[in-house]
């Protein structure tokens, strides 16, 4: 094997700076103008964050999910309620979520609690999905859970796509459904060179409206 030494990779971070006179006073708002700002550029999945649960063992746990919306009340995401990090947020609703925009030397952290979503809004998803992952839904109801082989899944996937009919609407599983992240701290990283990083965080207070947010920049 050749030896390749992690601590050789450098890359410039010459990012546009960030100031504090040029951020929203709403954390999702800002959010939303930078969402829109990776989307726009290109990025693959802009979307994909790395999601932190705390276990019921007290361990914590990442795993990269798909953002699927947010407004200024929060973010949005979908799976399957029996899956390892479900039944974590069962028992500890705080969740940590990580979008690592690497090509655009950004990277932005929400932490906070999450909560389930109402039936009306995980029908309203789960009918827009391909039906191909409707499917797959149900064909992984305990998501996380040790599978003899492909060959058991692929069965049980061919099972359940004879089940309906071409023309007929798949129901939602019971056990699959969304969460809302209600944001309690907010951090907007900004790579600059020489590892002199912008980094602006919001923290909630008890105010109101744009007020309940304090902004305060970090030391990089």
């Amino acid at each position: 094997m050749n030896h390749c030494d992690p601590a050789e990779l450098r890359e410039p971070y010459d990012g546009t700076p960030l100031s504090g006179s040029g951020l929203s006073q709403h954390p999702m708002e800002q959010f939303h103008a930078w969402f829109t700002q990776a989307r726009d550029a290109g990025l693959v999945e802009p979307n994909a964050m790395v999601l932190t649960t705390v276990d019921p063992s007290g361990s914590p746990r990442a795993r990269t999910v798909l953002l699927k919306g947010f407004d200024r009340s929060g973010l949005r995401f979908f799976t399957n309620y029996r899956s390892r990090k479900g039944v974590a947020m069962a028992g500890d609703p705080r969740v940590s979520v990580v979008f690592p925009w690497h090509q655009m030397r950004r990277q932005v952290i929400v932490s906070g609690r999450v909560e389930r979503l109402t039936d009306g809004e995980n029908d309203t998803y789960f009918a827009r999905r391909p039906r191909g992952s409707q499917i797959g839904a149900w064909a992984s109801e305990y998501q996380s859970s040790p599978v003899a082989d492909r060959a058991q899944l692929d069965a049980r996937y061919a099972r359940l796509a004879a089940k309906w009919a071409p023309d007929e609407s798949i129901p939602r599983p019971p056990y699959w459904g969304g969460f809302r992240i209600l944001p309690e701290e907010a951090e907007f990283w900004q790579g600059r060179n020489d590892r002199m990083h912008d980094r602006f965080r919001y923290l909630r207070t008890s105010g109101e409206g744009d007020a309940e947010w304090a902004i305060d920049r970090l030391s990089p």
